[in-house]
């Protein structure tokens, strides 16, 4: 039998290519609305970090994400970020 492909996605600080399901997708909806997409499914371009405190630090630091989606990142969505890594 045939073995299910693992899809892969590309963190946009670390640059590494991990499993969708060890990443979290931040997405850009077509209002312009920026939203953690838990269900990996959200309409809009999507960046990936890994779940990571120390990633999601850096790319605050770095501004990568605002970077890729091109648009402001408030604060309180890296906290939220914060607190679904744990």
């Amino acid at each position: 039998m045939e073995e299910k492909k693992i899809p892969l996605r590309k963190c946009v600080v670390s640059q590494e290519r991990l499993p969708k399901k060890e990443l979290l997708r931040i997405v850009k909806t077509p209002e312009g609305e920026i939203i953690i997409d838990e269900s990996g499914r959200a309409n809009g371009r999507g960046a990936y970090l890994k779940k990571d405190k120390a990633i999601i630090l850096k790319a605050k630091k770095t501004k990568a994400l605002e970077r890729h989606l091109e648009k402001a990142i408030p604060d309180s969505l890296y906290d939220e970020m914060l607190k679904i890594v744990g």
